[in-house]
């Protein structure tokens, strides 16, 4: 017989979970903490590194500045020195330091010379970081003498520029300008008041140093400081003729009128003696006395045929007649007391800078009575000690004048004469000067430039 126990059953009492839970959280959150601590640790450390290494590139960048700036200076105090002072090709190695003079960095420079011809100067740097080597930056840049072919037009006297004459490019007088033309770049002049004389229209008159009916007049700035054409603007006529008999054309005196050079497409300079010349009765600028002129051509010798010389000096112990088609670059010099004339057309064989003519006279730069009625004229010409102008011939009245480079005179220049009313009376009705800027930095061989580097262009090579 089964007895039950009366007392209730008592079941086993479940353990306390909260303590579980609670470590649960603990240990989650301590490690959820420290994988937000250890990443921005880390992202902290990817940022400084990043900061670092971009603040070394930004130093890399001025070490190289340094070096471009450093051989900038090194040619401005040996403008022919493209080695360094060392005299063995490059590259350079320079220390960079700090304000404390302790070394931080380095940078190499690669130095290009000037080309034939040209003047310009490539300097390439490379800077870095001792503490980061591999972060380099290259810069380049490029540094010139300007020529005075950067002008289209410069004069050391007054000047009347008519209402029919148009100047592209730079216009400088040393003198007084009236300028009735039109213009499309900086015109100055050296004076801030002057007597235009008579030749130019006025009759003894105070005039400002520039004014006149033309412009834009915005364009107009004086005064401004002159040109030296005592040293500065006076190409050495010897290094011309030395050049010439070294390894150029050299002419020596005719023994008649002189010289006609005529260039050929193909290259090639034509050679003949002028035997003898047509004279005219003409008058010159401030004269009222008509004189004989003989710059027009009548008869010539045999012709001979030159190559185009390689370092492109020529040179004529003479008078000398220019014309044709120029391929290549050259520069016609002529012996002290002689002028260059030019006989007809004178062109390039195209306008990019490959082909290039200078005209250095000592004395003047003339266009003859019997020119042709539409005259080209695509050269560097400087009238030393004279003038670029076409004398008075009464009643012979052409057409057009254009020239394409630059006109560089000493004396008062013109191409026409006018009446004092205005009207052309003598020369080229309409006159057309541009300025070729090929010539700014790579002029013709002999040529003058400026004394002082400019800087032409400056990057970042990647």
């Amino acid at each position: 017989m089964a007895i039950f126990n009366s007392m209730p059953l008592v079941g086993r009492k479940p353990k306390n979970s909260h303590g579980s839970i609670l470590l649960f959280s603990v240990i989650y959150g301590f490690v959820t903490f420290s994988i937000i601590v250890v990443g921005i640790s880390s992202y902290a450390i990817s940022e400084n590194r990043a900061s670092v290494k971009k603040h070394n590139r930004e130093m890399a960048f001025q070490v190289a500045e340094a070096g471009i700036n450093y051989y900038r200076w090194h040619l401005a105090h040996n403008s022919g020195d493209f080695q360094d002072g060392t005299g063995v090709p490059g590259p350079y190695m320079h220390e960079y330091k700090d304000k404390d003079g302790n070394i931080i960095g380095r940078f190499s420079l690669e130095i290009t010379p000037p080309q034939t011809g040209s003047t310009v100067v490539t300097i390439e740097s490379t800077g870095w970081l001792d503490a980061q080597p591999g972060s380099k930056r290259v810069l380049r840049a490029r540094v010139g003498f300007p020529s005075l072919t950067d002008y289209a037009f410069l004069t050391n006297t007054d000047v009347w520029i008519g209402d029919t004459e148009v100047m592209h490019g730079k216009f400088h007088s040393n003198g007084g300008v009236r300028f009735d033309g039109s213009g499309d770049a900086p015109i100055t002049s050296a004076v801030p008041t002057y007597i235009c004389k008579s030749h130019h229209g006025c009759g003894n008159q105070i005039k400002p140093g520039i004014w006149g009916t033309g412009g834009p007049q915005e364009y107009w700035n004086f005064p401004v400081p002159a040109k030296d054409f005592g040293s500065v603007i006076t190409a050495n006529l010897e290094v011309i003729e030395d050049g010439a008999r070294e390894n150029g054309l050299y002419l020596s005196s005719s023994g008649k009128q002189g010289w006609r050079l005529e260039f050929l497409a193909s290259g090639q300079v034509r050679a003949r003696k002028v035997n003898t010349a047509n004279c005219y009765w003409g008058a010159d600028v401030g004269s009222s006395r008509y004189v004989v002129y003989c710059i027009d051509i009548r008869s010539e010798g045999s012709p001979t045929t030159y190559p185009m010389p390689s370092n492109g000096y020529i040179f004529v112990n003479d008078r000398v007649w220019v014309d044709g088609v120029v391929n290549g670059r050259a520069t016609v010099g002529v012996a002290t007391g002689k002028s260059i004339i030019i006989n007809s057309s004178t062109v390039y064989l195209t306008r990019d800078g490959s082909h290039v003519l200078g005209l250095i006279a000592e004395r003047d730069i003339l266009v003859p009575r019997n020119s042709p009625d539409n005259l080209v004229v695509e050269a560097a010409m400087l009238a030393q000690n004279g003038a670029a102008k076409r004398y008075y011939y009464p009643g012979n009245i052409k057409n057009s004048i254009t020239t394409y480079g630059s006109v560089i005179t000493n004396g008062t220049w013109t191409w026409s004469w006018v009446s004092g009313g205005g009207s052309v009376v003598s020369g080229y009705r309409n006159t057309n000067s541009t300025y070729d800027t090929n010539l700014t930095y790579n002029p013709p061989p002999g040529f003058p430039v400026g004394s002082e580097y400019n800087l032409i262009t400056w990057e970042e090579v990647e």
